[in-house]
């Protein structure tokens, strides 16, 4: 039996579905404008409904859509139908996904739709359909064809309504003036949440934690500090200023250049242009700055005045990384 071209196959499925996406670009019209426009002005939420494979779709949209500044929430119509529908007040909208625009279980509740809710909007294939007549404001995407060879799986259609949604998502977005902020404030919890939230002055060594030797230090006696404070370096302070610092690194090229650690003083050795982070910057902020310099240690200050250090540990301890 001829081995199947799996890869071959995959391949023609994800040029249907690219050009699909392609295609739809060019079918946004003024309807999205007033979409946008009447989801931004709702005082209430925006409730998603659809059925089978457009349900899933639905749920997605919707949770992309709360975590980027839209109050929203899914609703499957059956259990709408059965009580559900309680959830929808005058202040919300309700935006209807079906390809076809001819879902019984969406087209049954209609009615009840058009009494709870402010608006009714339409996402479907066929403006003439039962379900875009009745919405608001109607949405028209239509799939050259899916993906399925048998033209009977959603594909094309689930993949145009899934990248309408994203594009819905960021519209809004862009246009609230959304936040890294408002984004970290809906997601507190896992290392996304982590990484928007954390700052520098949460992770940071401050005080006696920090090795500090003086300028006139000699080299010998600042590796003790060094191993001492087990930072991998030392600053070298001068009075209440940071004048330069010593790390791991710059011994490594004492060695390799024969220095005499026992008399040389640190600030004959010290890298005098040490690179800074200041303390409100957000911790994944001070990796990038390292991974860039290819650093592991970042002196912290805060309107020009030194507080402390971060380094590259305990980004990794705090799952920054």
């Amino acid at each position: 039996m001829k081995k199947y071209n799996y890869i071959a196959s995959a391949k023609r499925t994800l040029k249907i579905e690219s050009d699909s996406i392609k295609s739809i670009s060019g079918q946004l019209n003024q309807s999205f404008e007033d979409l946008c426009d009447n989801i931004i002005n709702c005082e209430g939420k925006l409730v998603i409904m659809g059925v089978g494979k457009s349900g899933h779709i639905a749920q997605k949209i919707s949770a992309t859509l709360s975590s980027t500044g839209t109050p929203s929430i899914f609703i499957h119509p059956t259990e709408a139908a059965h009580g559900d529908i309680g959830l929808i007040n005058k202040k919300d909208v309700v935006l209807l996904i079906s390809n076809s625009g001819e879902t019984d279980e969406i087209i049954y509740i209609i009615p009840s739709l058009k009494r709870h809710a402010k608006e009714v909007f339409s996402l479907t294939s066929n403006n003439k359909s039962t379900i875009a007549k009745s919405a608001d404001i109607k949405i028209q995407l239509k799939s050259k064809k899916e993906a399925c060879p048998l033209d009977l799986a959603p594909t094309s259609s689930t993949t145009n309504a899934l990248a309408f949604g994203d594009a819905l998502a960021i519209a809004l977005l862009e246009a609230k003036g959304f936040t890294q902020k408002d984004f970290a404030s809906s997601h507190p919890a896992g290392k996304l949440g982590k990484k928007l939230i954390t700052q520098v002055s949460d992770l940071m060594h401050r005080g006696s934690s920090v090795p500090k030797v003086g300028p006139n230090t000699i080299l010998d006696k600042a590796l003790i500090e060094i191993t001492k404070k087990n930072l991998g370096l030392t600053l070298v302070h001068e009075k209440s200023k940071i004048i330069g610092i010593f790390t791991d690194g710059d011994l490594r090229r004492c060695i390799n250049k024969k220095i005499d650690i026992q008399n040389t003083k640190i600030r004959d050795v010290m890298t005098k242009g040490f690179k800074t982070v200041n303390s409100n910057a957000l911790a994944v902020d001070a990796a990038k700055i390292m991974e860039k310099n290819k650093i592991f240690t970042l002196v912290v200050f805060e309107k020009n005045k030194y507080l402390g250090v971060i380094s590259m540990h305990d980004l990794i301890e705090a799952r920054i990384l």
